[in-house]
């Protein structure tokens, strides 16, 4: 499943080449769980999107969506919708990548893609194919609410407004509104492996299998030691481990294993070749030579190497 480095390329090439655009068409849905989620379907899809002008890509975590310029639109004789805090501001259009989402950019008037679910043709015939080859990705659009903390929502906006439905999705480690002192509260109350709880995305979220190896490995911390076990010192360690992990991964656009996780132009990530314990188990460790273990934290695997990560 693409993680934050995955998601964020996607988001960074998007921004690149979508703000200020208007979506000119939209096409049918090819598989009907692609918009399993939306209220009102397809035309609802439609009505909430055509027509409007992209203002931001943004980002929380692994997922991703689109706000847009202008006043929403709503058919006659329908009343405001007084449960959403900022009724006068378009739906955000939402997308989640699941284990194989790909947001490519494609010429207007080519061909389908392979596993293309929808295409939103912009306004200079350039066009966004959304693919899902497992289909557990979805598209929808969502009202936007007020963060809870009043701070920008994600990487690439300026507004502290989030879709409604993503409140439980807390801030990752390159935000700079992250909750330190809630993290370590969340970490100190818990007696679960640390890699659980670097997991859980209420906690911080982006981070998946890969990077959290890589970033217990870089912080030289056990994956199955007891998050509670850990001083604050050894959690901001870990944390900055994970972040700069991250930025690495992004200078090589994420990280691809097979052709499932490519960026808007169809690449693959390249960072494969600098994991130092992901998917190595028994290969020898590139710093001390010794070979790589493996075991099962909570249904997941983790790959260590107990003599470069002594904190058990």
């Amino acid at each position: 499943m693409p993680e934050l480095p995955e998601v964020e390329t996607i988001r960074r090439n998007l921004e690149a080449n979508l703000l200020g655009k208007t979506i000119a068409t939209l096409s049918e849905s090819t598989y009907p769980r692609t918009l399993r989620y939306q209220v009102g379907g397809i035309d609802r899809l439609h009505r909430d999107v055509v027509g409007r002008e992209i203002s931001a890509v943004v980002r929380r975590g692994k997922f991703l969506w689109m706000e847009f310029s202008g006043i929403a639109q709503r058919p006659s004789g329908e009343t405001e919708n007084t449960e959403v805090p900022e009724p006068d501001s378009p739906p955000a259009l939402c997308f989640h990548l699941g284990m194989s989402g790909q947001l490519r950019l494609v010429e207007g008037a080519s061909p389908g893609l392979r596993h293309e679910r929808l295409r939103f043709t912009l306004s200079d015939s350039q066009a966004l194919a959304y693919c899902d080859q497992r289909t557990f990705g979805h598209v929808e659009t969502r009202p936007l609410a007020p963060t809870a903390d009043g701070y920008p929502a994600g990487a690439g906006t300026t507004r502290a407004f989030l879709p409604v439905g993503l409140e439980h999705i807390a801030r990752d480690v390159l935000d700079p509104y992250l909750d330190l002192e809630r993290v370590f509260a969340k970490f100190r109350s818990s007696r679960r492996a640390v890699k659980t709880k670097l997991l859980d995305q209420g906690i911080v979220s982006g981070i998946g299998n890969i990077y959290a190896d890589e970033g217990l490995f870089a912080s030289r911390i056990r994956p199955f030691t007891p998050a509670g076990d850990l001083s604050q010192r050894e959690v901001s360690r870990l944390l900055e481990a994970v972040a700069e992990v991250m930025r690495h991964a992004l200078e090589f656009g994420g990280t691809s294993f097979d052709k499932l996780y490519v960026n808007s132009w169809g690449n693959p990530g390249d960072f494969a070749s600098e994991l130092n314990v992901y998917g190595r188990a028994g290969k020898p460790c590139h710093h001390c030579g010794k070979p790589l273990d493996k075991i099962v934290i909570d249904g997941r695997s983790a790959v260590f190497c107990s003599h470069c990560e002594p904190t058990a």
